[in-house]
């Protein structure tokens, strides 16, 4: 069972990206060194808190590869108004511990709704990026109005996963162990704003020793979003590298007339990173009206 659960390549490997992590969290995101475990039959997630007292919670979901340091930009400023939690999910390279395998959506959403049983976050707002919004869309369509609304920056779920993604992804990877000025120059050649990030890019080498074990997301159906019955605000990169961004967009302006869908002018898959102040205005507004 070990080979189907996430998983870093050797003892060494963990304890490098333990020791970068630590200090990343300490030093980055509110709430960092004070960890709050949430034990699951998949294994233990790791969450976050900061911000508002009181209120609604706004629960951060990172994308694939992703981990609650990756919020960074987001956290304090979402805080201002409302509890905030970023959470270190099962499966993904954070301080997460992953025990049981996740094979399916089903696991995937039945992991994150343990999750947010244990830490009493039922009714909250969830906001993801990318395989995060994925996983926030699921859990609606199995969890029919649980959540209080759904924030999902460039999520995946809207199409088969293609080799324009594979091929983006892979040249973000090979950018990012190049040398610092040359990584940064090549951000914008491959469209990927990440790159020139200097506090997330120390740990990119660190997560590449971690062996993911999830699966792709599953594409929704038109009944599905349609059925989507909570607040929902979806925000796609103009030039995303999941999707064409304009025929998505008109998709889901036909099949989920309620959500409020933008697409945000010269993003790509990097939006969060990308349009950070752009993207946490329109959150605000949005959770200040849903």
């Amino acid at each position: 069972m070990e080979d189907r659960v996430g998983a870093f390549t050797s003892a060494p490997a963990r304890e490098r990206f333990d020791t970068a992590y630590r200090a990343a969290l300490s030093r980055l995101l509110p709430g960092g060194d004070d960890p709050i475990r949430a034990g699951t039959s998949f294994g233990e997630a790791v969450a976050y808190r900061s911000g508002a007292p009181a209120g609604t919670p706004i629960v951060l979901l990172p994308g694939a590869g992703g981990n609650a340091v990756t919020w960074y930009h987001y956290a304090a400023r979402l805080g201002r108004t409302h509890p905030v939690i970023a959470l270190d999910p099962i499966g993904e390279p954070g301080a997460a511990r992953q025990t049981r395998p996740m094979s399916t959506a089903r696991d995937v959403v039945a992991c994150l709704d343990e999750t947010l049983t244990v830490l009493g976050l039922d009714g909250a707002h969830l906001v993801g990026m990318s395989y995060g919004g994925w996983a926030a869309l699921r859990y609606e369509v199995e969890h029919p109005g649980r959540a209080a609304s759904l924030t999902l920056l460039d999520p995946g779920g809207f199409g088969a996963v293609g080799a324009r993604f594979w091929i983006w992804l892979a040249a973000g990877g090979l950018a990012g162990i190049s040398p610092r000025p040359v990584r940064r120059r090549l951000a914008g050649v491959v469209r990927n704003a990440t790159l020139r990030d200097d506090e997330l890019m120390p740990l990119l080498p660190l997560t590449m020793r971690f062996r993911r074990r999830l699966p792709v997301p599953v594409p929704l159906t038109d009944a599905e979003l349609g059925a989507v019955s909570v607040p929902t605000l979806i925000l796609i990169g103009q030039k995303s590298a999941l999707y064409p961004a304009s025929e998505v967009a008109a998709r889901l302006e036909r099949v989920m007339p309620d959500a409020r869908v933008e697409t945000v002018p010269g993003a790509s898959h990097d939006l969060p990173v990308h349009s950070p102040d752009l993207v946490a205005a329109r959150i605000t507004d949005f959770l200040a009206r849903a």
